[in-house]
């Protein structure tokens, strides 16, 4: 899951010489506030034979939220007036008081979607406080949205073998390329992997690639910064992803080294 600040941020009252510090301030500002909305869960996992599935938000902030929701198919610069996707959240827009909850309800629309392997979307919960009071005394001041953006996997009931497995079953390779060396990750089933890390290891050479989420019964790339992994021969791979429940899993592999 992803929390960021969402480019609604309002200033008012900001000399024009303060324009140029507002996305420093931003990322500055992101590190030390904290988002009163919080999502039950970092991911959603949506079967394909269900009417519905439910996500459960809280306030635990002391004042009252105005939350926006939408989904979107991976765009993460979209916003409800532009999203599309099959699946819609509902409410889309609500207010939460400070220690309440509220549960939203994802709706499959039936359009077509693949039979023999998963589809991801994003659903996208936006917290927006309150806006604050005039204050004369003090006429400068930066406030912020929060968005939380969270995997929605679609997946079809009919799919073979199990999706807490399908980590192990993705194979490794080395290879060198026009943009230099790479670990290569091919996941045959078809289940999503999310993937956070994977540590190279050839004898004496170690190395990191830094991994994301491989697509069902597709091919990845990864660069590696070590050029003399390639002809190393084969590598120990000790890799960390993230599974169902948002739990992060180890695992060990090997990765043959191809031309």
């Amino acid at each position: 899951m992803a929390i960021r600040t969402y480019c609604r941020a309002r200033c008012s009252g900001m000399p024009l010489v303060f324009s140029t510090l507002i996305a420093s301030a931003l990322a500055l500002s992101a590190s030390i506030a904290n988002a009163a909305v919080v999502v039950d869960g970092t991911r959603v996992v949506y079967p394909s034979n269900r009417r519905e599935v439910s996500v459960n938000l809280h306030n635990v902030g002391t004042m009252p939220a105005l939350v926006e929701v939408w989904i979107d198919a991976g765009n993460d610069r979209s916003k409800p007036d532009d999203a599309s996707a099959p699946i819609v959240a509902t409410p889309p827009l609500f207010r939460m008081n400070a220690t309440q909850g509220q549960t939203l309800r994802l709706i499959y629309t039936q359009a077509p979607l693949p039979s023999d392997r998963e589809t991801v979307f994003w659903l996208n919960v936006l917290d927006i406080p309150p806006r604050a009071q005039a204050d004369p005394n003090a006429p400068n001041h930066l406030e912020m949205a929060f968005r939380h953006r969270l995997k929605i996997f679609f997946r079809p009931v009919a799919l073979r073998g199990d999706p807490a497995d399908a980590a192990k079953a993705v194979t490794w390779s080395i290879a060198n390329g026009a943009d230099g060396p790479a670990l290569v990750a091919h996941n045959p089933t078809p289940y999503y992997v999310s993937f956070i890390s994977a540590d190279v290891a050839a004898g004496a050479i170690h190395d990191e690639a830094h991994t994301e989420m491989v697509a069902p019964l597709s091919t990845s790339r990864f660069a590696l910064s070590r050029k003399d992994l390639a002809g190393a021969g084969p590598a120990a791979i000790h890799y960390s992803f993230v599974n169902d429940f948002g739990a992060v899993t180890t695992g060990e592999s090997t990765a043959a080294v191809t031309p």
